[in-house]
């Protein structure tokens, strides 16, 4: 099939228009001849357009294309993105924007329909940009991205500050300054677009990096920082991406885009909005100046209740001090109680050792030699009668032998097993005890009966106990025959 855009094709187009208004002698042509000849001169004509107009039926095919319609009050013309241009849009289409589309015309053969393929897309106007300003705000206030109870508090004192923002612009020299000023700090910069194609991007990772950084080097405070511009300078903070970052963020944000006036997304989804670039820093750190001020200030006001409680303390000790007896008045009577003891106690001693000179001398008169000496002999004449004299150590003898055979008998009496071999059972507890009547047997929940050959453990019953059914004698033919190998 010939191509339609070769320069044999356009010129057979140019021939075959010039056939057409020349009357109705002219050759037919085909449907795809026509179709391209009206290609042809679509596009040459129309090459380069600007069309404005209210987006209507737009869609994103899974392929990335994004087709839309382009209306006013009178017309319609379709028009397709392509993938790659839709990729480098500022802003999502959405129906009912009033857009500028910059493209080229050209046709669809297959439906016989004009369109124009987009290049580019801006919004028309300030009016425009409110308009989906408006829309999206409302679109994720009403997830909850702006909600008061999702706003953090900010760090008191930041050991290290993370800015989002241009390297280049006078907003970071700005910041620099102040924190210089305020209080010293350690700042992160992490360098961004803060407007054009591309810069939500960059604002959005730069948020997401901050975040994803280990917790010993992550900043302790984001700022997001830009200076003033018109909306469309400010547009990429309004981009959702950027909204979302800051809103999921995991370290507190200051957002400080714009000036004062100037009011974005952004400043909704932070934790904190600052007016300016500068008033970020002053909301970042506290003076340090200020603080050390302040200890000094509570130092002092330390020092002066601490002398204040001594001084009172001080006071109530002379007072009790005052009221206290003397020591002489405390002591004199101690003094005088020793005194009386020690007499008593030189005269208790005295009578004590007169009664025991008293005491001794008693005692000496039946220590004398000779009263010992006749208690020794009358020792030696009983120990000698009972050592050497064989009928009183067989008397003494007997008498024990007689004795212990009783003590014998008088066991045999008392011993609770020595019934036991004349048939009868003694009945005891689990512990030993031996019990002698039925309810005592009863309160037991085991019981051992002591037969002459052993003992044997048993469960009281309760109740009448059924006779043992006597076992029937083995016939004589059933008895057991010895077996022989």
């Amino acid at each position: 099939m010939p191509d339609p855009f070769s320069d044999d094709a356009q010129s057979r187009s140019g021939g075959l228009l010039a056939q057409m208004a020349a009357g109705d002698n002219a050759p037919p042509l085909s449907v795809s001849e026509i179709s391209n000849a009206l290609k042809r001169m679509v596009e040459d004509r129309f090459g380069h357009v600007r069309i404005r107009g209210e987006i209507s039926g737009f869609k994103r095919a899974a392929s990335g294309h994004c087709y839309l319609a382009l209306k006013d009050d009178k017309a319609v013309i379709d028009g397709i993105i392509w993938k790659g241009t839709a990729g480098r849009l500022n802003f999502a289409p959405e129906d009912g924007l009033d857009v500028i589309a910059t493209g080229k015309l050209t046709t669809f053969p297959g439906r016989s329909k004009y369109q124009i393929t987009i290049e580019s897309l801006e919004l028309a106007g300030e009016g425009a940009l409110m308009q989906l300003f408006e829309k999206l705000k409302a679109r994720l206030a009403g997830e909850g991205l702006f909600d008061s109870d999702r706003k953090r508090p900010l760090p008191y004192l930041p050991r290290t500050i993370g800015v989002v923002t241009s390297p280049t612009g006078s907003v970071i020299r700005d910041i620099l300054h102040r924190l210089a000023d305020r209080f010293p700090s350690h700042v992160l910069v992490w360098p961004v677009l803060v407007q054009g194609d591309g810069a939500a991007g960059q604002v959005a990772a730069a948020v997401r990096g901050f975040g994803a950084m280990p917790i010993g080097e992550r900043p302790d405070l984001l700022i997001v920082a830009r200076g003033g511009g018109s909306i469309e300078d400010l547009w990429a903070f309004n981009e959702e991406p950027v909204v979302r970052a800051i809103a999921e963020s995991v370290i507190p944000v200051i957002s400080a885009v714009g000036h004062e006036t100037d009011t974005t997304l952004a400043d909704f989804a932070a934790d904190r909005r600052a007016p300016t670039p500068t008033a970020a820093a002053e909301m970042a750190v506290p003076v340090r100046a200020d603080l050390l001020g302040g200890l000094g200030e509570l130092g002092l006001r330390a020092t002066r209740a601490i002398n204040r409680t001594q001084g009172l303390a001080r006071e109530r000790l002379e007072v009790r001090a005052q009221r206290l007896p003397r020591l002489q008045d405390l002591l004199s009577p101690q003094q005088q109680r020793a005194d009386d003891l020690g007499e008593r106690l030189r005269a208790a001693l005295g009578l004590r050792l007169a009664d025991a000179r008293g005491t001794l001398a008693r005692a000496s008169g039946a220590l004398r030699p000779a009263v010992l000496d006749a208690r020794a002999g009358l020792a030696r004449e009983r120990l000698a009668r009972l050592t050497l004299d064989p009928a009183v150590l067989e008397r003494i003898t007997r008498r024990a032998a007689e004795r212990l055979a009783g003590l014998e008998r008088v066991l045999a009496q008392l011993d609770p097993d020595a019934p036991l071999q004349r048939g009868y059972a003694r009945v005891s507890a689990a512990d030993g005890r031996t019990l002698i009547d039925k309810p005592a047997a009863a309160a037991e929940p085991s019981l051992k009966l002591h037969f002459r050959d052993g003992v044997l453990d048993v469960v009281p019953v309760e109740g009448p106990v059924a006779p043992p059914t006597p076992r029937a004698k083995p016939k004589p033919s059933e008895a057991r025959q010895p077996s022989f190998l």
